[in-house]
């Protein structure tokens, strides 16, 4: 037996404990995320690789935002698995937002696995211009 062998069939045997085992630990990860501010809104883009529509949850309570997902990496039935780093990642994040924000008009869309928020100010809390009178 060599050590490649001896690896798989280590890793093969992690894989299927933690498989088994209802309560192992599976990996968390923090997706990357872009933000972008203006005078009107923010919008967030957040990869989320693999996670579909029916496995994304965003929520907004008490001020904060929180994305969490799974992931679903398919593995064709021809293949079998010989070293498993991350096998259905979850991904969580959460935001403070500031009450400038309103919430109840955010926008979601999830395409290619980027996830879009657009989180638009309240009209009292958009930058406007003071017209200023003489005399």
């Amino acid at each position: 037996m060599n050590d490649t062998t001896e690896l798989t069939q280590r890793d093969q045997t992690n894989l299927a404990r933690r498989e088994g085992d209802q309560s192992a630990r599976r990996m968390t990860i923090t997706p990357a995320v872009d933000i972008f501010e203006d005078g009107q809104a923010v919008t967030l883009w957040a990869d989320l690789p693999g996670v579909t529509k029916d496995k994304l949850d965003v929520r907004v309570h008490d001020g904060n935002l929180s994305i969490e997902a799974e992931a679903v990496v398919p593995t064709p039935a021809n293949l079998r698995l010989q070293h498993v780093e991350v096998r259905e990642p979850r991904f969580a994040r959460t935001f403070t937002l500031s009450p400038d924000f309103d919430t109840s008009k955010i926008e979601a869309s999830l395409q290619d696995g980027v996830l879009k928020l657009t989180i638009p100010r309240r009209e009292e809390a958009r930058p406007r211009r003071i017209e200023v009178k003489t005399g």
